[in-house]
């Protein structure tokens, strides 16, 4: 064999080695399903994107770690800082879109999500909100790529007069009792604005619902109104700061903390402690269960924090209510990935593929329990044309020291509801020209 043949060999040899090298490489690529996250860790609300984004980092970080990923496709995440802004959430969004393998988007931010409504629906991946979003994304005949998964702020609403109903011995009861919503001033905190009206309407109460302006770090002159008011009770709709400047005021004019009634986002730890004995008494709804009692949290504290491997810096914060939202919203994110693999095959999955699997999400009692999950919340069931499922919600009470749940699960009025939403949806539909759906496979 002459030089010139072996060296052309050398090369044709090298350049099969490289192809097969790049090959490998591109396949070991194709395994992994990325996750882009418009976290924020500092900033007003730095600590419900610290323990939610924390939350969420570890169960995935879990599956990786002691399953190897799921039917063997590693998950990968990249998280960009948004500060809870909008502009700073768009950016990122338009930074990571482009990274392969992307599975969802979990904002964690009202203004976020309403920005990305059609960008996500253009791209075909789809978007989650968590116990937040626009209520009509509900529908999913129309928002075929939005999931406002276990509770929207409708629904949540609904719940939270329905428990109060209870209190005064019934819905019926509630006929010339007095309410005020206390708002924080965001699209998030408008957003209940017209049914708390609907609801007063049908119900014969009383509504005055007061805004407080972002962060809310001062609410004086908020509680003379309500002190003068004099309402049975007061529904605090906050976000970060303003929910225990929001009870620390609300002591020193006289109100009592047992009959203020927190909404989903002002329920955690975070809004309590540092309130002191102002927050003893008051109640809030959840969607998720406090504690670290729960087999799943504790696979993570053995498997990932007795390792150094958490997410979370403070390991104090396992089992809290915003870092249960995050191992939550990863069940919920990797269980459609799983249902979906059971139908495309075990491999990365586009954002349609998954999209599919979010519409057939089920998590009933065994399957939580096979996940650890148990108690944790109630239970799931999405369906093509409804998106967030049962839409059930607890009640926990804060004794000082920690959260205790003092209701049953407590269904939303869907036959109220779904009406509104649908009427919504629909106008929305009309306005952008979209093709309403009549089956999951449209």
């Amino acid at each position: 064999m002459s030089l010139s043949h072996k060296f052309k060999t050398l090369l044709l040899a090298g350049a099969m080695a490289l192809t097969g090298m790049q090959g490998s490489a591109y396949a070991q690529q194709a395994q992994e399903q990325f996750f882009p996250l418009q976290s924020y860790r500092v900033g007003p609300y730095a600590a419900g994107g610290t323990g939610f984004f924390g939350g969420f980092i570890d169960y995935l970080n879990l599956v990786n770690t002691r399953d190897g990923g799921v039917g063997g496709v590693k998950l990968t995440w990249e998280e960009g800082e948004t500060q809870y802004e909008v502009e700073r959430g768009v950016e990122v969004y338009e930074r990571l879109k482009n990274k392969p393998g992307i599975a969802t988007w979990n904002p964690l931010s009202v203004g976020i999500a309403y920005a990305l409504l059609d960008r996500v629906t253009a791209d075909k991946v789809p978007l989650l909100t968590i116990n937040h979003g626009r209520t009509d994304t509900t529908d999913g005949r129309v928002f075929k790529y939005i999931f406002p998964l276990l509770v929207n702020p409708y629904s949540e609403t609904s719940g939270i007069v329905n428990y109060i109903g209870t209190k005064v011995g019934g819905n019926d009861k509630l006929k010339g009792k007095k309410i005020v919503v206390l708002y924080h001033g965001s699209p998030y905190g408008k957003e209940t604005i017209p049914i708390y009206e609907l609801l007063a309407k049908q119900y014969g109460f009383t509504v005055q619902q007061i805004e407080v302006p972002h962060p809310g770090n001062e609410q004086q002159s908020q509680w003379l109104t309500i002190r003068r008011a004099k309402p049975d009770f007061v529904v605090l709709r906050g976000w970060g700061v303003m929910n225990p400047v929001a009870l620390k005021t609300a002591q020193k004019t006289g109100f009592p903390a047992d009959r203020i009634i927190g909404n989903i986002w002002s329920n955690s730890e975070e809004d309590v402690i540092p309130a002191g004995d102002a927050a003893k008494g008051y109640v809030a709804i959840t969607s998720v269960a406090p504690g670290s009692q729960f087999p799943v949290l504790q696979d993570i504290t053995k498997t990932l924090y007795d390792a150094n491997k958490g997410n979370l810096q403070d390991k104090k914060r396992i089992g809290s209510v915003y870092h249960n939202l995050g191992v939550l919203n990863g069940i919920l994110n990797v269980e459609a990935i799983r249902i979906a693999q059971a139908k495309f095959g075990k491999r990365t999955l586009t954002g349609d593929e998954i999209r599919w699997g979010l519409e057939n999400l089920k998590i009933d009692e065994a399957r939580a329990a096979a996940l650890g999950a148990k108690g944790l919340f109630h239970s799931i069931n999405v369906t093509w044309d409804n998106h967030e499922g049962d839409g059930r919600v607890a009640f926990q009470q804060w004794d000082g020291k920690k959260w205790n749940v003092v209701s049953d699960w407590i269904a939303p009025d869907w036959k109220l509801l779904r009406p509104i939403i649908e009427k919504s949806s629909q106008a929305y539909a009309k306005d952008k020209g979209v093709k309403v759906r009549t089956s999951i496979n449209d």
